[in-house]
């Protein structure tokens, strides 16, 4: 915290690279310094093991803790999401809670609900006020007191941590003795001992002021236009997105009474990509049903034959359940670009069955006029040939 981009470069980003590189499995590599944060992104190569690549990733990284800056904590690695990424985006919106209980309501409540959801990986909050215990020095009444900055840190820390106190054996047990849970609030923070002056403790709040105050805020969300907290969702790598969304929105549903006797408006759908896929899934069905109809008209109205009309038609499913089977054998999967391609390719397929099946039913026609006519298999051949 606190480091300029370059810095971060410099410090942060340098080092886990030159660590990461040419780890296996590593295709290509893309970071990002930005004030107080360093992302590096890792692309694999195709067909590797992706838990073996991230096992030897996250073994170069732990052995990065101790060369760091002072400050900057071991790099983690983010959970394995999809490539899409966004699952989904919510939205939650006030009249009558401030932000804190609005940040704490999606940081308490809908977060830790909606990670028990099969097929997410992680949920970022954003916009909101985050508590946090502020300690605003005097330096006025430091100066008084003669105490510094420092001590004024160390009293603080010296305050905060959760110590066990150990144990008494008595004859026939062992008591343990517990300690009292430290600055819970911003008033037992205030309380602590800072130093002793004249015989009488002196305080942290008889020198600073110590408040719940919001943390500095790195991003904001707009819901509707107005301040809100918005959570985005991203999808665990192989998980099934209709599937997964469907699970979230019955979480959310379960939800909505308590958030509504709360006064908070949710909205659960600001960026949906499911309504992509369910969009490309109702056009493909939709060319499918045109493609037959056009099909069984057009062949049976200009060609006069039924099994002909059947024949082309069939042609449809059989080539999509090919497509489908083939995907499945390359461990791919259906998503919004595969959908978009398959109705494409249906108005190609309905094309290439009339046409084809209109020339070879006239080749057919025509080589029974012969005085001697040829194969049918030949004659279909070479019919299908001629409009390839």
């Amino acid at each position: 915290p606190g480091f300029a981009p370059q810095q971060v470069e410099e410090l942060v980003t340098k080092p886990i690279e030159n660590a990461v590189n040419g780890a296996a499995g590593l295709a290509t590599m893309r970071s990002q310094s930005i004030p107080g944060l360093s992302v590096v992104t890792i692309t694999l190569t195709r067909g590797v093991d992706v838990h073996v690549a991230r096992q030897g990733i996250s073994e170069r990284l732990s052995e990065l803790g101790s060369t760091l800056p002072a400050g900057v904590g071991t790099p983690k690695l983010s959970p394995l999401v999809s490539s899409t990424m966004d699952l989904l985006k919510i939205g939650l919106l006030s009249d009558s809670v401030d932000g804190f209980r609005l940040r704490d309501t999606a940081d308490w409540l809908i977060k830790p609900r909606l990670l028990a959801v099969p097929g997410v990986a992680h949920v970022i909050v954003f916009g909101g006020d985050v508590r946090e215990i502020q300690i605003l020095p005097d330096t006025a009444r430091l100066a008084g007191y003669n105490v510094t900055l420092n001590e004024l840190a160390d009293a603080a820390r010296a305050a905060l941590p959760l110590r066990g106190a150990g144990f008494i054996d008595l004859a026939a047990q062992r008591v343990l003795i517990r300690s009292p849970t430290p600055a819970p609030d911003a008033a037992a923070l205030g309380a602590a001992v800072l130093a002793m002056r004249n015989g009488t403790p002196l305080l942290l709040r008889d020198v600073a002021d110590v408040r719940v105050a919001p943390a500095l805020r790195s991003g904001d969300a707009l819901i509707m236009g107005r301040p809100g907290v918005l959570l985005s969702l991203a999808s665990q790598y192989g998980a099934n997105t209709l599937e997964t969304t469907a699970a979230v929105e019955r979480v959310l549903a379960a939800l909505q009474p308590t958030l509504r006797a709360q006064g908070i408006r949710l909205y659960p759908g600001l960026h949906r990509p499911a309504n992509f896929i369910e969009r490309a899934l109702g056009n493909l069905g939709q060319s499918l049903l045109l493609a037959a109809v056009l099909i069984l008209a057009v062949l049976y109205l200009f060609l006069r034959n039924a099994r002909a009309a059947v024949i082309a038609f069939s042609a449809i499913p059989l080539s999509l359940l090919a497509a489908i089977a083939l995907l499945d054998a390359l461990g791919l999967t259906l998503n919004t670009m595969t959908l978009g391609g398959f109705a494409v390719a249906l108005g190609v397929l309905v094309d290439d069955a009339i046409i084809g099946i209109e020339n070879i039913m006239r080749r057919l026609r025509e080589n029974a006029q012969l005085e001697t006519p040829r194969a049918r298999l030949e004659i279909v051949r070479e019919a299908s040939l001629e409009v390839r």
